[in-house]
């Protein structure tokens, strides 16, 4: 009983301390080494394929001498049974997942991991080896927007990858995790750009049709855009002067009352309504090339569709507005996220105002002076 490395050039195995298999092969020094457990079970010789992980095969080894120590049947390894594809497919038609509103996201995520680790490999395959060489490869990367993926994306394909695992070994498809715990990137992707009313109508000469209600509603009102996209007229109460969207319209799946400014009740009366309701927007579907083509027309760099979000938020602050109310309306949870969308600009700053101007004392810098000089 014990562990055998599997040389990756000839496919033999041998004992865990040879240095150089039959064939010249250096063993000890590959990466894409394999580990094998091998034991005895009623007479019968097995061996099990463990994969990458000589971790995985010492834990595995102790597992199977316990079965046996205890008299208790050795179940087999479930880790090489399953490929990442096929756990890939087990998770996404998982109840709990398909109900996301965010299914489409966490499929492409894991799918960009699939995509460079291999459909085929098997989970005993793996280790944080792997999960390192993926993340400098992504980094490495450029997206389709033709600049490289930035940590924050990066570490969404790691954390949905992560969260598959963690639900086999919690459904028994697994194990163990073969990948152990990976810390996150460091993260630096606070957005600090904001609009001027110029620039704003700028952006907004330079839109198509398609997508000019989108834009409009977005600077003006702190709403998501997928809340925007499917807005109806039911939603759209403009006695109260409100748009209220129900739980299984937010984020968070909490209700909440987004106030109506002047400007969007203008523009949302001169649209032409059906009598039955039905959605605001006919094309329920964003034209991001379109956006992107407006904010390089309007001369506007690195101006994505979110930061409109920032800009309705800053300037209800900006306004006066109370904290709690502005987080109202935005739907925030917490303070840490509410205050990534406040941005305190320069010219902000220029406008700071003094204690002594307010008719405050804190004393001259000769009076100071003389305070110091005092036995």
């Amino acid at each position: 009983m014990g562990i055998l490395i599997e040389c990756p050039k000839c496919r033999t195995r041998g004992s865990v301390s040879r240095k150089v298999c039959k064939c010249g092969h250096t063993v000890q020094k590959a990466d894409s080494k394999n580990y094998w457990v091998e034991f005895y079970e009623g007479g019968r010789r097995r061996r099990e394929r463990i994969g990458r992980s000589k971790q995985a095969a010492e834990n595995r080894l102790r597992e199977i001498q316990t079965a046996k120590a205890e008299g208790r049947h050795i179940k087999k390894y479930k880790n090489a049974q399953i490929t990442l594809g096929q756990l890939r497919d087990w998770y996404l038609e998982l109840a709990e997942v398909r109900q996301k509103r965010s299914h489409a996201d966490i499929a492409r995520c894991i799918n960009d991991v699939l995509s460079r680790l291999g459909e085929r490999t098997f989970c005993s395959s793996l280790k944080p080896e792997d999960i390192e060489r993926f993340r400098k490869q992504r980094l490495s990367e450029n997206t389709q927007r033709g600049r490289p993926a930035k940590p924050a994306t990066v570490n969404r394909n790691v954390a949905n990858f992560r969260a598959m695992i963690n639900k086999a070994i919690e459904h028994g498809k697994l194990d163990s995790s073969p990948i152990g715990k990976v810390k996150a990137l460091e993260e630096n992707n606070v957005r600090n750009k904001l609009l001027t009313r110029e620039e704003f109508l700028r952006l907004l000469e330079n839109c198509s049709n398609d997508i000019k209600g989108f834009v409009f509603i977005a600077y003006y009102l702190p709403m998501r855009q997928s809340e925007i996209m499917n807005l109806t007229w039911d939603e759209i109460d403009f006695k109260n002067g409100f748009i209220r969207l129900g739980g299984d319209r937010t984020k968070n799946k909490s209700g909440r009352v987004v106030p109506l400014h002047p400007e969007v009740i203008a523009f949302l009366m001169s649209l032409p309504r059906p009598i039955r309701g039905g959605y605001v927007f006919e094309k329920r579907w964003f034209n991001r090339r379109a956006y992107y083509k407006a904010v390089e027309a309007a001369k506007l760099s690195d101006f994505t569709f979110h930061d409109l979000r920032h800009c309705a938020i800053n300037n209800l602050r900006l306004a006066g507005n109370d904290h709690f109310v502005i987080k109202q309306a935005s739907g925030h949870k917490t303070d840490k996220v509410f205050e990534r969308y406040n941005l305190v600009t320069e010219a902000e700053m220029k406008g700071i105002k003094w204690y002594e101007e307010k008719g405050g004392d804190f004393g001259t810098m000769d009076t100071y002076m003389d305070t110091k000089a005092k036995p």
